[in-house]
């Protein structure tokens, strides 16, 4: 009986050495993602800078992340998304430029080139539909985008504060995927063109029409909130 208690917690104690190791060995095989801490972050970051990781090792995202901040918020020599979104960053972005035998001429320089569409021109009050306003700025912005290297054109759809949050949720993501329609019908690559949806979160008008109570006056005082902005990234 003496015996077989002690193999029995033996054997308990091998278990529970595997559960502790266990956790250590993956720990080792993570890479620390040390971000540069400049401009918008869009994963989340402890005291020393380095991303935070969930239990599998995926990058905890923040409210900022967009395909576009995965591929220009930098970690070293690459960007952090390298690592946290390789599925998603371009792949030369991740890959170090290799040493030229002669002199080269300057390497592209990166542009943020970033385009707030006018409100008015783009959607009526509750429409994702496309205003002939609006179509004339993304034809001019589809033209400009075949002047770089494209990368990345991120559409953000917004609304105003009318309605329920559910509601502006998807009417914000029919505008931003009305604008990517129409740039794809440009000559823009679908593949290229990423469209996310705030709903009413980000609204630029403030609280100067909390006063307004004339329902028709307050819907022509949120105009501002209810647009798309358009970010472009490429190199010239």
């Amino acid at each position: 009986m003496i015996k077989e208690t002690k193999k029995q917690m033996l054997m308990l104690a091998a278990i529970a050495s595997i559960g502790l190791t266990a956790p250590a060995a993956y720990a080792q095989q993570v890479k620390d993602v040390v971000v540069d801490g400049k401009g918008e972050i869009p994963y989340v970051i402890d005291g020393r800078n380095v991303v935070a990781r969930s239990g599998t090792g995926l990058c905890w995202r923040t409210g900022y992340w967009s395909p576009a901040a995965a591929s220009t918020a930098m970690a070293g020599q690459f960007p952090a998304g390298c690592e946290c979104d390789g599925d998603i960053v371009p792949k030369d972005k991740c890959v170090a430029p290799v040493a030229a035998a002669t002199p080269a001429a300057a390497a592209p320089k990166p542009t943020a080139d970033k385009v707030k569409l006018s409100a008015d021109a783009l959607f009526d009050f509750d429409k994702a539909v496309l205003k002939p306003e609006g179509r004339a700025k993304l034809d001019d912005l589809a033209a400009k985008s075949k002047q770089v290297k494209l990368e990345v054109i991120l559409a953000v759809g917004h609304t105003d504060r009318l309605g329920s949050d559910a509601y502006n949720q998807k009417l914000s993501e029919r505008r931003a995927a009305a604008v990517k329609t129409y740039l794809v019908s440009k000559g823009v690559e679908a593949n290229r063109v990423y469209t996310e949806g705030k709903g009413e979160k980000q609204p630029v008008t403030g609280t100067k029409c909390n006063t307004v109570k004339n329902r028709k006056a307050l819907i022509e005082c949120l105009q501002p909130d209810r647009r798309v902005e358009v970010e472009v990234i490429g190199s010239k």
